[in-house]
Parts: C-alpha cells; structure tokens; sequence
C-alpha cells in the first residue's frame, strides 16, 4: 500500500459527508445495512465485489457533484 502524502499545515479538512447519504449509497449499492460498530465481525465486516465498491464510489462522487452544485442554505 502506498503511504498518503502529508497535507500541508495550512490546508483545510474537507466537509464530512452527510451521514443518510453515505447510509443510502450502501445499502443501495452494496448491500449493507448499516454503517454503525455493532461490535460483531459478522456485522461489522463484509465482502463485496469490486464492482459494488466501483458503484459506491461513482455514487458517493455524483453526490459530492450534487452538493457542490447546489446553492448552499444559510
């Protein structure tokens, strides 16, 4: 595995994702119920296709578009 690259001292965090959306994209796309620690592995771990994790991906990107695209409210 690559080793991330330091952000600069001076660089913002980006803005979390809202929560429900990151809840819907996997259930939707890679069919996991919840994104919550229930401290079990068989809850807590899966297996799933690169494909599921392409599609999640791709959906989590669109999402951000969307965000960023709208007009934010005050």
């Amino acid at each position: 595995m690559t080793p991330r690259k330091p952000r600069p001292a001076n660089a913002e965090k980006p803005a979390r994702a809202p929560e429900e959306t990151l809840e819907r994209i996997v259930r939707e796309e890679m069919n996991i119920e919840t994104l919550k620690t229930r401290n079990s592995d068989s809850l807590d771990i899966h297996e799933v296709a690169v494909w599921q994790l392409r599609d999640a991906l791709e959906a989590a990107y669109q999402a951000g578009i969307r965000a960023a695209n709208s007009p934010r409210s005050s």
